[in-house]
């Protein structure tokens, strides 16, 4: 690494800090990384249909960092995480709150009764549309925001790195097939593929920390070369951009 200019190896302390949560304050909140907005807002969504929510469950809670800041909760909320290290984290920060937080090891076994809630919410995170048809009431909603299985790929366009195929096939057309075959009534659906921007090269390098999936077994000194020339890429135009791949789907139970 002793043959490249300080400019750029000091990008590689971002590697080591730490991620805890689904919070990237560390590279987000400092302007290091930013997206383009979506033509919709999953949040703005989720407040009217809660509303008239009586028993909720969030799906993917991460550190509970979202759900503890929406209102007004419904009476009763549940919430699940399916990584170990998230869940301490967010059962102190929504366990005050009222909110159960539940760990989870299978999308198709919830530890939840036969029509339980009339609201599922979903953000990035995987479900089993059985196992939802079986926790939901009839009429319940679910409203989700997915992350499509083209994601970001241009970042391992640049690293000269494999995809990941086990996401491949999601798509919005998959999603909507699936549930529909199930038995749900699709409201709404959208998607969009939004420029996410980096604007230095240890704002990526800690984003392919945290998002491991993206590279599997990415760590920096296999891509040094890579880097380097994207590194390089942002002196030059100030930025390097790939595209996101998300969709929306709002589904009713019957």
């Amino acid at each position: 690494m002793s043959v490249y200019p300080i400019e750029f190896t000091q990008y590689f302390a971002d590697y080591e800090q730490s991620f805890a949560g689904w919070d990237f304050a560390w590279i987000h909140d400092t302007g290091r990384i930013d997206s383009e907005p979506l033509d919709w807002s999953y949040v703005s969504l989720l407040t009217s249909q809660m509303a008239s929510a009586d028993c909720m469950l969030d799906m993917g809670t991460g550190g509970g960092e979202l759900l503890s800041m929406l209102r007004p909760l419904p009476r009763q909320v549940f919430a699940t995480e399916a990584y170990a290290p998230n869940v301490p984290i967010a059962r102190k920060r929504l366990e005050p709150l009222g909110i159960t937080v539940a760990a989870l090891e299978r999308d198709d076994d919830l530890p939840f009764a036969e029509g339980q809630f009339d609201l599922v919410i979903n953000r990035h995170e995987s479900y089993d549309p059985a196992e939802l048809w079986r926790i939901m009431k009839p009429g319940a909603r679910l409203i989700t925001q997915q992350v499509g299985g083209t994601d970001c790929t241009g970042i391992n366009d640049a690293l000269g790195a494999p995809y990941n195929d086990e996401f491949r096939h999601w798509t919005l057309a998959f999603a909507v097939d699936q549930l529909q075959k199930q038995g749900f009534r699709i409201i709404r659906q959208q998607e969009q593929f939004p420029i996410q921007r980096f604007y230095d090269i240890g704002a990526l390098i800690y984003y392919l920390k945290a998002i491991e999936w993206q590279i599997l077994g990415f760590e920096p000194a296999l891509y040094i070369e890579q880097l380097y020339s994207i590194h390089l890429h942002i002196a030059s135009h100030g930025y390097f951009d790939v595209r996101q791949d998300r969709f929306l789907l709002i589904a009713e139970r019957g």
